[in-house]
Parts: structure tokens; C-alpha cells; sequence
């Protein structure tokens, strides 16, 4: 569909708004035309008011022509002085596309590619056009991968689809505005029946009568039922202009599979989900691994160090390249599946040109490291900015740490602020079922008495032990945990510790506990 087809249909569907409620508007004064000539006064008078209530909205939306101003632009803005190559590289595609060039470029920290225009005018007019990389994206690409993406997204200023964006998301915003007027209405109604019976209830209990159960099934009916109405025009509005988002989006990937080559955007579309997957891991368990405790990684690394990753687990990665993710279609996608789009490109003729180049994206930047310290300095928080940087192996070692102890100070507390050694005592004394009945504790393990709160409350007193002589073993220097980007991080205790640990720990569980084997474990760390 070219693009003044698509202006059409996008001029239609926001006419289709403003249509619904001319629609509306004439059903209301229908009703009130048909009430005032054959009904009572009283009930006509109430029925008038109820349509002019449900009126108003209506017609507050059609005029609300304006979309709510947009967030200022994000990422990191780089000029032609800081990234000559990167700027050199936009220029040439643009130009193979067949399109204007962005007036600017922001980096950020996501493992995405986008473009943006601020058309005027509906659309009309062209506007300040914007090209965001993700850093992080680039860092999982080569250097044949990334002018893919760029391609592709330069294709869609090359199709008009930016600045035929700001008609469609009007549509939506209106769409979407109206829903929410009419679900506050009627959740203000309900509210307000809600008060009047309880308070009615109040009465009732003054005088000594029964109360009667709150029911506001009937309050703001005719708000919802206004709700639905648009909700399923927005529903409509949605599937007609997200079906042409996903047209837009392959046409834009046979742009850059010409302008990049076949087998570079088959193989970027292919990386793209599995660097998403890496990039996920590295912030939920390296990036974030310290910050409850005020710790990041070195300036640099909170997006950057998902390169580590992707190096460490290459042969993973090339897995997920090969087995893409088996996305259920629905129409409301704003892109098609993924191995949809793979397949369309890798059934293109080949074009003789290969999948890779020898260097990575982020070789383009004129420094990849200052430039994602720079990325940094925008995205985190104040907060964030403050915290304490460590190299990767100290900040695994005192994030992991600092997990243990916290654990551990479960059974201290239990224990009454005991150290490690009287609570060994505590132990040889008996009283280690009674410390462990001061632990956090299921409803069911609660609810146990006798032999079967021993056998609850056993796993609950060997994790805690073996947390506060871990923690023990931390602090003295003789156990520390070591960075590992192929997997999680792992524990390196004394020579012989990990495989006596577990066997001490069961005899200082036992239904006659002997915490001698844990003492000797201890007892090296006590003479450091």
C-alpha cells in the first residue's frame, strides 16, 4: 500500500472518530426527542439529563485535537565531531535508501534501533528527524549486521511511515482518552452508590436492624456501556492500523536485505531476539547484582558488560539464533513474528554477499567505552549514579557476600544477636529447636507440633547454619565467590570444606546434634 493510500485510510479511521460521536450525539437526541413526546415529566426530565450527562464527553473529545505533548527525546545525542563513522555510515545508507537523513542521532541503552519525526500538520509536513541506537544492540552485532538494522530503519523515512505515525496516533490517544473518561465516570458513580448504602447501613446498625450488602451492580451503566462502544472502535482502530505497522515493518527489512545484503539482515533478525535474552541476563544477574547494596559495576559496564556475555556464551547464543522464539501472531503485534521475518528475507535469491564483517558494530564509535559511560550518565537514576563502583570479580564477591550475611543474620536474630560460636553452644545445649521455632515459618509449619515441627523447622536450621559459617568463612578470607560470565557465580571455600561442609552440617541437625565437625571446619578461620 503506497503511502497516500495509507494517508487515506489513517484520514479515515481518525474521521471514524469523529463520526462515532456525531453518531452517538444523533442516538442520545433521538431518544430525548422520543422520551419528551411520550413519557411523563418526571421520568423525561431525568432521561434528558442522564443524555446531556453522557453528551458532554462525547463532545469534549471531538474537539480535543491536540496529543498530549511528547517526553523529551532520550539517549544520548552524538554529533558528526564525536562519531564521524557512525554519522559517515547513516549518511551512505540513507542515500542508498533513497531518503533524507536524520537530523540527529541519540545512543541509548537498549537492544533496539528507531526512528522518530516530528511531522506537523497531520503528517503533511516532514519535521526534526531522529535515529536511536541501542548500545547494547550494537555490542551483539558486526559491523554488516548494524548496517542492516540502519537500513531498515532508514527505510521507514523512506516509506513515509514516520510521518504518517502522528495521524494514527492521534487516532489512538483519542480513542484512548474517551475509554478512560467514561470508566472514571462510572467508577466515580459506583463510588459515590458505594457511600450512599454504607452510610445508609450505618443508620440501619444505629437503630438496630441488619445491614444490607453493598451493591452497586447498576451504578455507571451508562458510562460503560458508552466505554464499550469506543473500546471496540479502538479495537477496530488498532487491528486496522497495526496490520499496516506490520506491512511497514517487512517492507522496511526488504529495504535493508537490498541495501545491506540477504544474508546480514537474516542474521541480524536472527541475533536481535537472542542478544534481547543476554542483555536481559546480564541486568537481572550482573549489572544489578549489588545495587540493594549501593554497588554497580566499573563506569561503563552497566550496559556494556553484556559484551562478557555474549563472548562467554557464544555457543548458547548461536543456539537461539538457530531456534527462534515460536511467537503466537495476534493482530494487535506491531511487528510479525520473528521467524516470519527471517523467512521472507532468507528466501530472497542470494545476492553473493556474505552474512559477516570482520569487525564489531561498536568499532564504528570513535571510543565504544566512552560512549557507554556517556549512556550511562543519562539513563541511570541520581540514585544509581552514586553508588559505589567495583571491578566485576569484587563486586560478584561483595554483592554475594552481602546476600550471605543477610541470610545469616536470619538465625542470628532467632538466636538473639548470638555470634556464630554461641550459637554452636546454643546447639550442644539442646536449645536448637527452640532457636529454630523463632524462625520465619509457613502457615503449615505453624500449625506442627511435635516430631513434625522438628522436620519443618530442620531444613529451616541447616540453611541458616550453613549461611552464618559461610559467612564466617567470607569474612575471615577463606572462602570468596568468583566472577563467571558462562553461568552463575560460584563459591571457592577451603581445600576439603565443600565436600565436609554438607556432612557437618547434617550432624549439627540431627536429632542429637554434634557441631564438632562445623568447629573444625571454623577453626582454621578463628586462628586467621
Amino acid at each position: 500500500m503506497g503511502a497516500t493510500l495509507r494517508a487515506v485510510r489513517a484520514l479515515a479511521l481518525l474521521s471514524g472518530f469523529h463520526l462515532l460521536g456525531l453518531g452517538l450525539l444523533a442516538v442520545l437526541g433521538a431518544v430525548d426527542w422520543a422520551v419528551w413526546l411520550w413519557t411523563p415529566a418526571a421520568i423525561r426530565l431525568k432521561i434528558v439529563f442522564v443524555s446531556l450527562l453522557l453528551a458532554v464527553p462525547v463532545v469534549r473529545g471531538m474537539f480535543m485535537l491536540r496529543t498530549p505533548p511528547r517526553d523529551e527525546p532520550g539517549g544520548l545525542l552524538v554529533t558528526e565531531a564525536d562519531e564521524p563513522r557512525l554519522w559517515a555510515t547513516v549518511r551512505e545508507l540513507a542515500r542508498e535508501v533513497g531518503t533524507r537523513a536524520p537530523d540527529e542521532i541519540r545512543l541509548t541503552a537498549d537492544v533496539n534501533a528507531a526512528v522518530s519525526e516530528d511531522a506537523r500538520f497531520l503528517g503533511i509536513a516532514g519535521g526534526v528527524r531522529r535515529l536511536y541506537v541501542g548500545l547494547p544492540l550494537m555490542a551483539g552485532l558486526d559491523e554488516a549486521g548494524l548496517r542492516a538494522v540502519l537500513a531498515h530503519e532508514l527505510g521507514h523515512y523512506a516509506h513515509a511511515d514516520t510521518r504518517l505515525s502522528a495521524l494514527t496516533v492521534r487516532g489512538r490517544v483519542q480513542v484512548a482518552r474517551m475509554i478512560d473518561v467514561f470508566h472514571a465516570k462510572a467508577d466515580d458513580k459506583v463510588a459515590k452508590e458505594r457511600a450512599r448504602q454504607e452510610r445508609k447501613s450505618e443508620k440501619r446498625l444505629a437503630r438496630g436492624r441488619k445491614a444490607k450488602e453493598v451493591d452497586t451492580t447498576g451504578a455507571g451503566v451508562t458510562y460503560r456501556t458508552m466505554a464499550k462502544i469506543y473500546t471496540a472502535y479502538g479495537r477496530l482502530y488498532l487491528r486496522a492500523t497495526l496490520a499496516g505497522a506490520r506491512r511497514q515493518e517487512l517492507a522496511a527489512d526488504l529495504a535493508a536485505a537490498r541495501i545491506a545484503g540477504r544474508d546480514a539482515t537474516a542474521r541480524a533478525l536472527r541475533s536481535i531476539p537472542a542478544i534481547d535474552a543476554a542483555h536481559d541476563v546480564h541486568l537481572s544477574s550482573y549489572a544489578t547484582l549489588g545495587t540493594e547494596f549501593g554497588l554497580l559495576p566499573p563506569r561503563g559496564e552497566v550496559f556494556g558488560g553484556v559484551r562478557h556475555l555474549l563472548a562467554a556464551r557464544a555457543g548458547e547464543l548461536s543456539e537461539l539464533r538457530e531456534r527462534l522464539p515460536d511467537e503466537p501472531s495476534s493482530p494487535y503485534d506491531s511487528h510479525p513474528p520473528a521467524a516470519e521475518r527471517v523467512a521472507r528475507i532468507e528466501a530472497l535469491p542470494d545476492d553473493g554477499r556474505g552474512a559477516e564483517t570482520p569487525g564489531p558494530a561498536l568499532g564504528v564509535l570513535a571510543s565504544p567505552q566512552d560512549a557507554l559511560a556517556a549512556v550511562e550518565d543519562v539513563s541511570l537514576t541520581p540514585e544509581a549514579l552514586r553508588m559505589r563502583r567495583l571491578d566485576w570479580p569484587d563486586l560478584v564477591h561483595e554483592a554475594m557476600s552481602a546476600r550471605v550475611a543477610r541470610s545469616a543474620g536470619e538465625l542470628r536474630a532467632a538466636a538473639g544477636g548470638a555470634a556464630l560460636p554461641a550459637v554452636l553452644d546454643a546447639v550442644d545445649a539442646g536449645a536448637a529447636w527452640e532457636i529454630a521455632g523463632r524462625l520465619p515459618k509457613s502457615d503449615e509449619a505453624a500449625a506442627a507440633t511435635g516430631r513434625a515441627a522438628r522436620e519443618f523447622a530442620r531444613p529451616a536450621l541447616r540453611r541458616g547454619l550453613s549461611a552464618m559459617v559461610t559467612d564466617e568463612l567470607l569474612r575471615s578470607g577463606r572462602a570468596r565467590w568468583e566472577l563467571s560470565w558462562s553461568g552463575p557465580a560460584t563459591l571457592r571455600l577451603p581445600d576439603g570444606a565443600a565436600d565436609a561442609l554438607p556432612a557437618a552440617l547434617d550432624a549439627a541437625t540431627a536429632d542429637r546434634p554434634d557441631t564438632a565437625p562445623l568447629r573444625a571446619l571454623l577453626a582454621p578461620a578463628a586462628a586467621h
